[in-house]
C-alpha cells in the first residue's frame, strides 16, 4: 500500500545566482594572481633637476595668519583690523577672483579665526580657505 503525503510534491530547483557569484570571485582571484606574476623590470635613472627655475608669475592670493592673541598678519606683516578691511576691499576691487587663505597658530582660538573670516566676508571676498595642517604622526 502506497501512502501519500498531505503536502504537495515540489520540484527541485537549481539556484544559479550563487554560482554566478562564485564565478566572479574566481575570475577576480585569477586576475589578481596573474597580475602578481608579472615581473617588473625597471632601470634606475638619475635625472637632472632644475636649480634656477622659478615661477614667472605669482598667483594673486592673500595669506592671513591668526595668533593666539587674535592678532592678524597679512603676508607676514602685522596689520590692524580696520587696515585689514581696507586692504582686503582694495585687493578685491582689483581682482574679484581673489583667494584668501586663513591659518591659525596651534593655540589660536576658534573665535578669533571666525572673527577674521567675518572681516574677509565683509570685504566681499567669496573664495576663502582655512588652511589646516595634520598633527605630527597623523596622515
Amino acid at each position: 500500500m502506497k501512502l501519500r503525503s498531505p503536502l504537495r510534491p515540489r520540484r527541485t530547483r537549481l539556484e544559479i545566482i550563487p554560482l554566478i557569484d562564485i564565478m566572479f570571485f574566481l575570475l577576480a582571484s585569477f586576475m589578481m594572481v596573474s597580475l602578481q606574476l608579472q615581473k617588473v623590470r625597471t632601470l634606475k635613472a638619475s635625472l637632472p633637476t632644475a636649480t634656477l627655475a622659478t615661477t614667472a608669475t605669482k598667483p594673486d592670493m592673500v595669506k592671513l595668519a591668526v595668533d593666539r592673541n587674535g592678532q592678524v598678519t597679512l603676508d607676514g606683516k602685522p596689520v590692524s583690523f580696520p587696515d585689514l578691511l581696507t586692504l582686503l576691499t582694495n585687493r578685491y576691487s582689483l581682482n574679484t577672483n581673489l583667494p584668501v587663505y586663513i591659518t591659525g597658530t596651534r593655540d589660536a582660538t576658534h573665535g578669533s579665526v571666525m572673527y577674521v573670516l567675518d572681516f574677509v566676508k565683509r570685504s566681499g571676498i567669496r573664495r576663502v580657505a582655512i588652511a589646516v595642517k595634520a598633527a605630527p604622526g597623523h596622515s
